[in-house]
């Protein structure tokens, strides 16, 4: 059984059940090992924020070495958060429920509204005909050669390193996430509110253990790193060389998982920072599965040994890559323009060759 028979030859809802008894034994939580992350996570975000302020009488670069490590322990709360939401990390719904609230305030970001969100991005990941749910903006090439110059000026402002990467964590954490979806449910829209809520007393009860300075200057560095480096790791699971996109007519759940989320084989430190998210691939096929299954499944079955993983070094090329070619099936980036207009002059050359051919 290969991932290609199965995404080619396999009618869809044969595919998926047969994708379903293979997960099916990794899906179960397991409460001691969920505990664990639980304590190994937490308690040290904590304790760092302690450090973070005792460490500012003694130096700056002590502090930001700690701001940088408290940042990556966040991840790992949201990756909890992330579990929570899908209702993965407790067997209990109700405590995935609590717990998905509180990591949500640490994390900025609210739990019922997001968990909505995100179900729609894992319905469509890779369908060409539903982006903008959840996703990084991405045009077709076709697309963006038949857009408004200011379109596509806010499309290569919003794909620009800094941008991306630097100024949208922060405007995503600190203020999208403040307001609700104007397509949202009522308990969706209650719980930013909720959330809202809660990160305005942690903000209050840290301001007066610190001061509201040293809170504000702190927390920004901890989002700024943790947001960062969060927005790269969704960037780079579906922005790869070799990404799956298809028209939706085409589209298939188990390929899209497969091909069109990557394996992103990170250095063991940053694996457990991540929380195993770089096995993006087994968490799309079967997003109930814990985190800290995910390694698991993917060494269990050869099946999945088919996956070519994505290097730390390797990662880095998608920077380049700025729209979808459809006709080459791959992501490009803005100098494949050039070459479209190249190819282009020399098809209505040849088509004018041979014109004047048949006149003369």
């Amino acid at each position: 059984m290969t991932i290609h028979s199965i995404s080619t030859n396999d009618e869809p809802k044969a595919a998926a059940s047969r994708w379903k008894e293979v997960v099916a034994k990794y899906q179960q939580p397991a409460l001691r090992r969920g505990l664990w992350q639980l304590f190994n996570t937490v308690v040290p975000y904590g304790a760092l924020w302690y450090l973070m302020y005792r460490s500012l009488g003694v130096s700056r670069w002590l502090t930001a070495a700690l701001v940088l490590l408290a940042g990556g322990l966040l991840i790992r709360v949201f990756i909890i958060f992330h579990d929570c939401g899908h209702g993965s990390f407790f067997t209990s719904r109700k405590a995935n429920d609590i717990l998905g609230f509180i990591t949500g305030i640490l994390s900025f970001t609210p739990y019922y509204h997001w968990r909505w969100e995100h179900a729609i991005h894992h319905a469509s990941a890779g369908d060409l005909d539903r982006r903008g749910a959840g996703d990084v903006w991405t045009l077709t090439v076709q697309e963006y050669i038949e857009a408004s110059r200011w379109k596509r000026f806010a499309y290569r402002s919003a794909r620009n390193p800094i941008i991306l990467f630097v100024l949208a964590p922060v405007f995503l954490f600190l203020i999208k996430q403040r307001f609700p979806s104007p397509k949202a449910a009522r308990r969706e829209r209650n719980s930013v509110y909720w959330t809202n809520l809660g990160v305005c007393a942690m903000a209050a009860g840290l301001s007066w253990l610190f001061g509201l300075k040293i809170y504000l200057l702190l927390q920004l560095g901890v989002l700024m790193v943790a947001g960062s480096a969060g927005v790269w790791l969704f960037y780079v699971q579906h922005q790869f060389e070799g990404v799956y996109w298809e028209r939706r007519d085409q589209w298939d759940y188990c390929a899209a998982a497969l091909k069109g989320s990557s394996f992103y084989k990170l250095p063991k430190v940053l694996q457990w920072f991540s929380g195993n998210i770089g096995f993006h691939h087994i968490h799309h096929l079967s997003p109930r599965i814990p985190n800290y299954n995910l390694e698991k499944c993917h060494r269990a079955e050869p099946l999945f040994q088919t996956v070519r993983p994505v290097t730390l070094f390797a990662s880095f090329k998608a920077m380049t890559f700025r729209l979808w070619d459809e006709q080459h099936r791959k992501l490009v980036g803005y100098r494949a323009l050039e070459n479209r207009s190249i190819e282009t002059c020399g098809v209505a050359l040849r088509y004018l060759r041979n014109i004047f051919r048949a006149m003369f």
